[in-house]
């Protein structure tokens, strides 16, 4: 790149997930790599707290509706001020208030990317075909649907979230174990993503009895946060199962879980890509995931993890006990996994995809 970039990121989002957490060490990622990254969002934002406390700049902005007339002002007035470049968006709301904010600065005005994380059907053709330049997706799977919906695919460019693998290669064995009181033979399968409804934790708890049955000192960990909590918590009550379940609720010592675990499983009806599956391999763990969407683009079937149907609980209990019942196999998945996620999704290679996409936008107007 022949001079650092300006690049804000705008995100209407409050809470915190796979979005979030991509867009987050994207700013690291290409911030190490010598541009200057902002952000943009509501008070109150998760994103927001997480980036401030990682050294960048931060302006809220309330985001009330799409025509948030003061909002429009306040990120036009930003993108001045600061010379950006690239305004990259995330939501629906922020992409209309922020798309239109650049594109009344006129001649010279930042280029707009629209970066797309989920794998739902869009409400909006307008954010995605008129407003950003070019649109970023997480995935091959999201870059094809767009296609479909009748997005131009000369817009569209799939970069894969990458991660910090450095975190999840470390030597250090989880403390999981030791935090619950566990054994060091207990075997943990595991589960790191927010409790909706959509990933699928009820088909685990659903598994558990029959795994149970076979191992009967297993034990299963759910950490996140969200609107199933207490759903959960009588399902496995009403199966007795209170004693090898362990819902941790949000952490951020993601890692050091993962590590932990004997096996991960996520038995989600909808993903994009799938950032935990990521993340897991990383650590060398096998994972568990179901044939949608985009999760087949990070866990090759049979190599590194075994693809279930959805909303299918006996087949999550069948892979959890072909694991179990094979620790070989169970190491074998694990390394090849490893490699897999160190050879695909550092977030390296996606700050360069993504810096990537913002020179091919910016290089008409330095040639002009």
């Amino acid at each position: 790149m022949s001079v650092p970039l300006t690049i804000l990121h705008c995100e209407s989002s409050l809470g915190w997930g796979g979005q979030e957490n991509r867009t987050l060490n994207e700013l690291l990622a290409v911030r190490e790599i010598g541009h200057r990254c902002l952000v943009a969002c509501q008070p109150g934002a998760k994103l927001g707290a997480r980036a401030r406390e990682a050294g960048f700049a931060v302006t809220e902005v309330r985001m009330r509706h799409v025509l948030d007339l003061p909002g429009i002002a306040t990120l036009r007035g930003l993108m001045r001020r600061e010379k950006v470049h690239i305004v990259n968006t995330h939501s629906g709301r922020d992409t209309q208030l922020a798309g239109l904010a650049a594109r009344s600065l006129g001649r010279g005005r930042p280029r707009v990317v629209r970066t797309r994380h989920l794998a739902l059907p869009i409400s909006s053709r307008f954010t995605y075909s008129i407003l950003p330049d070019h649109v970023v997706t997480v995935s091959h799977f999201v870059a094809d649907y767009l296609a479909s919906e009748g997005i131009p695919r000369r817009r569209i460019t799939a970069v894969q979230t990458g991660i910090d693998l450095a975190p999840y290669q470390l030597a250090e064995p989880g403390t999981l174990r030791e935090e619950l009181g566990l054994g060091p033979a207990v075997q943990l399968i595991g589960t790191v993503a927010i409790l909706r409804k959509k990933k699928g934790h009820v088909e685990v708890i659903e598994a558990a009895g029959r795994v149970l049955e076979r191992f009967p000192d297993v034990h299963f960990i759910f950490a996140g946060n969200g609107p199933q909590m207490e759903n959960l918590r009588r399902r496995i009550a009403e199966r007795g199962l209170d004693s090898h379940f362990h819902l941790l609720g949000l952490r951020r010592d993601v890692p050091n879980i993962l590590k932990s675990l004997d096996v991960f499983v996520l038995p989600t009806y909808q993903e994009a890509l799938g950032t935990a599956f990521i993340e897991a391999g990383a650590t060398g763990c096998p994972v568990i995931g179901t044939a949608v969407d985009g999760v087949p683009e990070v866990i090759v079937d049979g190599e590194t993890g075994i693809l279930v149907p959805p909303r299918d609980s006996a087949a999550v209990a069948q892979a959890l006990l072909a694991l179990l019942e094979n620790p070989g196999r169970r190491r074998a998945m694990g390394q090849a996994g490893a490699l897999h996620v160190a050879g695909r999704f550092s977030r390296q290679a996606m700050a360069m995809g993504m810096l990537a996409v913002y020179e091919r936008l910016l290089q008409p107007m330095r040639d002009a």
